[in-house]
């Protein structure tokens, strides 16, 4: 049972709360998708249900993960795949993201549609929080607890600020960068003297991870291809 009054134990919830708010923004866009068919009067039922069980399915996701990481070279693989994930945060999206969901027309398929969308949208999710909760199902169950009310229902309020701001997209993918540096070094497969040994100077691990995500992203932000904005040259005039 991990020190509640301990100011790490908050910091690693404060971590689980901003990794869910970053990579779940996809989450209220799904909710909506899959309830908009539904009559007005069972839409709140919708939503209510939907998110508990995505709630509850996640949960499990993430402790099969906790299981998964104790596994040796793991980590390694979970913190370099987390490098990229953070990486992916800082590059354009996609415009084709949400055209498979489709509304249910029913109570029970929308409730489904939400739980199944969210399971394969929120791998990347699972992974970071494994990696940020040091192997506790107290601190992954009270970051999700918290964090997915604000994803939900301040959703609209977190992507604006996102748009406004976009050095909190940066300071997002760098935690994750952070957060996968230090996975790096509790793999199982390291021998305890090596990480001892490091001491505090395991933080420059993770702050290099930071800095590979956000330097690595920003320069493959930079050399993708320009798709809005882009005038074509007006095509000669044929007539004579």
């Amino acid at each position: 049972m991990p020190d509640m009054t301990s100011s790490l134990f908050w910091i690693a919830v404060l971590q689980i709360i901003a990794i869910d708010i970053m990579l779940g923004g996809d989450n209220a866009v799904v909710i909506a998708l899959a309830c908009r068919k539904l009559p007005p009067e069972q839409r709140n039922k919708g939503i209510f249900w939907g998110v508990i069980g995505a709630i509850g399915l996640r949960v499990v996701m993430i402790f099969f993960a906790l299981q998964l990481l104790a596994v040796p070279y793991l980590k390694i693989v979970g913190g370099l795949l987390l490098l990229w994930i953070g990486v992916k945060l800082l590059l354009p999206e996609d415009e084709e993201g949400h055209d498979s969901i489709e509304g249910g027309t029913t109570l029970m398929t929308a409730i489904k549609t939400i739980v199944v969308a969210d399971a394969v949208m929120s791998l990347d999710n699972v992974i970071a929080v494994a990696g940020a909760s040091h192997g506790s199902m107290v601190l992954v169950t009270l970051g999700i607890l918290v964090s997915i009310p604000i994803v939900v229902w301040g959703s609209k309020l977190v992507l604006a600020l996102m748009d406004r701001f976009p050095v909190v997209i940066t300071l997002g993918a760098a935690l994750l960068g952070w957060i996968a540096g230090g996975m790096l070094l509790t793999d199982k497969a390291l021998p305890d003297a090596l990480v001892q040994s490091l001491g505090p100077w395991h933080y420059l691990l993770s702050a290099a991870g930071a800095a590979l995500v956000v330097l690595l992203g920003k320069w493959l932000a930079s050399r993708r291809p320009v798709r809005a904005g882009v005038e074509l040259p007006a095509a000669p005039d044929q007539r004579h």
